[in-house]
Parts: structure tokens; C-alpha cells; sequence
């Protein structure tokens, strides 16, 4: 029997890279897209034509009508910010009920999460991590512990039972911290949410993935944060609390690791970060506030600033590897139109000795070694063609894909839709 493979699209960063748009340009060659991992902490920014969308839980395909959209069990949803997050998108995704499929064994983020997440951060007398307060870090612990609760539960005669027992649980825990308990309005709204997710169709989502790729549908797994954030594999302890790798795929979907098809890795043109960590190319002079302000580097969900650097090669390849990325895309090419040079961080260097694969750990001794190649500074956001490329950017193309030894398939000019360019015809098959 034929069946189809799923391509996976993920981060190659620490997140931030433009994923959202990304998987909105694919979307319309895939009968389905999934998110396989994270929370309402992912903001994936969509604009198309003259409107923004921002999706926090919601698969970016959710835009394109004919494609179907699932939620899988490695994501943990907040039912409150669900229910906001969908119904600012029903204007726009009238059927929006009848193509968003959500797995009963995704878990959910409950009131006192939120709770958690804060004391905990606050009760650490150094090495915050800077998380976003949703409570994504304590759900996931209560799923490992083998104490969460899931979608599915809530169709169960004993939910509120559940629920109870699990709010009680932390609330304990929440005292012995010395932190206040009150949750009753906040409790009220997530309920709400609760009835509100239960207009949706909740699957055992592993069967009707599965049964696509039977059926030669194709599907598209759409990861969030970026590969530097990964629970085992990034920049621990300041990570996020799931696998953001390729991996995380298969986990978090239900499908078996023969099933990978491509792996599209986007990275951005230089890097980012938000929070706390190791972050070697970062510029504390007026060259990262530039790139802050033409990037607008600011979170889409929480509004934070984000640190910025140049490129960091030594991590993007290592990111590479453990994915096994098939197809690079580069977004916000057009931040650098107006340097007179870029700098792309080959190796690390501490004292005499310079690292070209990723260390085990880092800290504020190991120093970027750097390449510089001239700017094209030339609008690059009005471009529709490769072919309209300036010479100067084909040869930072060119010496990034040297590297990196992976094609550059996808370049993107600009935060719209439209401003997104493929360099390489279906029929060359150069991601393969």
C-alpha cells in the first residue's frame, strides 16, 4: 500500500524565525496542516494583503479553506485562550469549526498553571529562564508526572471531579510557596472555554493522521518555538518544555518516524532571541537596536523585546543535523537592505581554542568568530523574482548554502504573503 509522507516545517533558531508565514505560503499544496508541540506562547504572525492575524494554538493553515487543520497531543491548550484566539478568527474562517480538529490527548493549561508558572519563576533566586506566565511549563511537568488532564477528559462524567482534584493538588503547592490562591474569575472565564472547545471536533488525532497518509492526503507538521529551544537538545536550562526538534514530530503526532517527508528549516537572515540564555552573536550597540527596529522584534503574543544578533552558523548547522532538514528558508532577508556589511558568525572562539560544533555548554566566554561579506543595500521588499536578487545577496545566498550544505529554498522579503520567493522550480527538485 502507498502511503504519503508528512513534511514537518520548524524552527532553526530560538524561535521567532517566521515560521507562521511560512507555513500559510506551503498550506495551499497539503490537504492538512498539524501542530505537533507547544503552547498559546507561539505566536505565528500571518499577513495577507492588509490584515494581521496572529495564531497562538491554531495551526497556520487555518486561513486556506480547503485545508484541514489539527491540534495534536504534544500541544498543551489553554481553553480560555483558545476561545479568544478562535473567535477572532471566525470573521474571516466561517467554517472554521468543521476543519480544526483537536486531539483528546493534547493536555490541557489549567487556571492554576498560571499560578505555578509565576511562583515558580519568582522563587528562583538566579537563573530565571524570562517565561511567559501561561502556565506551559507546569502543565507539561503535570503530563510527565503522569497527573494532567486532557482534552478528552472533559468529556468524561467525572471531569469536574478531575479538575478539582488537580486544583487542589496545586493549590498546596502554590501555599507552600507563599502565594495567594484566588482564581475564582479567572476559573469562571477557563470553564467557559472548556464548553466553548467542546464545539470542535476532538479526535484520537494519531488515527486521522494516519488514515490521511493511507488515503494519500497530504499533511504538513508545523512546529513552534526553534530548534535552540528544545527540552533536550537547546540551550538548557533556558529552553522552552517540549521538543521543538523534528523528533517532537513523531511524539507528538502519533506517526512513525518513516512517515518524515521533507524537513523545511527556517532561520531568519540574522538571529533572535527572547528571555533569558546563551546568546553569542548578540550586539548590545546601536547595530542590534537597528535590527530590532527594521525587524520589529517584538514578541506577536507577549509584546517582549527580543535580544538580536547576527547569524549564528555554528548553531544553524547544528540545528540542521539533528532535523535533518532537507529545504532552508530564509525570512527577513529585507532587515538587511541597508548595511554596508554582514557579519555571519562561522565558529566560536575561547582563548586559543575555536569551536565549529556546538559546545555543551556556553557562557559569556566563548566569542563569535566572524565572516563579512558586502551589503547589497538595495530594497529587496518590492522583489517577485529571483532573478531580481542584487549580486551582493546572491553571494550571501551562495556562502550561506556552502556552509551549511543544504539549498536555500525559500527566501522571504517581507512580512506579507506575497513577498515570498521560492529558487528553486518543483521540477529541479533540489529538496530531496
Amino acid at each position: 500500500m502507498l502511503y504519503m509522507k508528512v513534511d514537518v516545517i520548524l524552527g532553526l533558531q530560538w524561535g521567532d524565525e517566521g515560521k507562521g508565514k511560512i507555513v500559510d505560503v506551503l498550506a495551499p499544496d497539503y490537504d492538512a496542516v498539524a501542530r505537533f508541540q507547544g503552547g498559546p506562547n507561539a505566536g505565528h504572525t500571518l499577513e495577507i494583503e492588509d490584515r494581521k492575524y496572529v495564531l497562538r494554538s491554531i495551526p497556520s493553515g487555518i486561513l486556506q479553506e480547503d485545508t484541514y487543520n489539527i491540534i495534536g497531543s504534544g500541544v498543551v491548550i489553554d481553553p480560555l485562550l483558545f476561545k479568544e484566539e478562535a473567535e477572532a478568527l471566525m470573521n474571516d474562517c466561517t467554517d472554521m469549526t468543521n476543519r480544526l480538529f483537536i486531539s483528546k490527548k493534547a493536555h490541557l493549561i489549567l487556571p492554576t498553571h498560571r499560578l505555578l508558572d509565576a511562583a515558580y519563576e519568582s522563587a528562583k533566586k538566579t537563573g530565571r529562564i524570562g517565561t511567559t506566565g501561561k502556565g506551559i511549563g507546569p502543565a507539561y511537568g503535570d503530563k510527565i508526572g503522569r497527573c494532567g488532564l486532557r482534552v478528552g477528559d472533559t468529556l468524561e462524567p467525572d471531569f469536574h471531579e478531575r479538575y478539582e482534584a488537580a486544583k487542589l493538588r496545586h493549590i498546596e503547592i502554590l501555599k507552600s510557596l507563599g502565594q495567594d490562591c484566588d482564581i475564582a474569575e479567572l476559573e469562571k472565564k477557563w470553564m467557559e472555554g472548556i464548553a466553548y472547545l467542546q464545539k470542535f471536533s476532538l479526535v484520537d488525532s494519531e488515527y486521522v493522521i494516519n488514515d490521511y497518509l493511507a488515503d494519500c492526503y497530504s499533511v504538513l507538521a508545523e512546529g513552534a518555538q526553534g530548534t535552540m529551544l528544545d527540552v533536550d537538545f537547546g540551550s538548557y536550562p533556558f529552553v522552552t518544555s517540549s521538543n521543538t526538534m523534528c523528533g517532537g514530530c513523531c511524539t507528538g503526532l502519533g506517526i512513525s518516524p518513516r512517515s518524515i517527508g521533507e524537513v523545511y528549516g527556517v532561520f531568519k537572515a540574522y538571529c533572535t532571541r527572547v528571555g533569558a540564555g546563551p546568546f553569542p552573536t548578540e550586539l548590545h550597540d546601536e547595530t542590534g537596536e537597528t535590527l530590532c527596529r527594521l525587524g520589529n522584534e517584538y514578541g506577536s503574543v507577549t509584546g517582549r523585546k527580543r535580544r538580536c544578533g547576527w547569524i549564528d552558523l555554528v548553531a544553524l548547522r547544528y540545528a540542521i543535523m539533528i532535523n535533518g532538514v532537507t529545504c532552508l528558508v530564509m525570512t527577513k532577508s529585507d532587515v538587511l537592505d541597508t548595511f554596508d556589511t554582514i557579519k555571519v558568525c562561522v565558529a566560536y572562539k575561547r582563548g586559543d581554542e575555536t569551536f565549529e560544533r556546538l559546545p555543551y555548554s556556553i557562557d559569556e566566554s566563548y566569542e563569535p568568530v566572524y565572516t563579512e561579506i558586502p551589503g547589497w543595500k538595495t530594497d529587496m521588499s518590492g522583489m517577485e523574482k529571483e532573478d531580481e536578487f542584487p549580486e551582493e545577496f546572491n553571494a550571501y545566498l551562495d556562502f550561506l548554502e556552502n556552509e551549511l550544505e543544504t539549498p536555500i529554498y525559500i527566501v522571504s522579503v517581507g512580512p506579507n504573503r506575497a513577498q515570498t520567493i521560492r529558487r528553486y522550480d518543483e521540477e529541479e527538485d533540489e529538496c530531496s
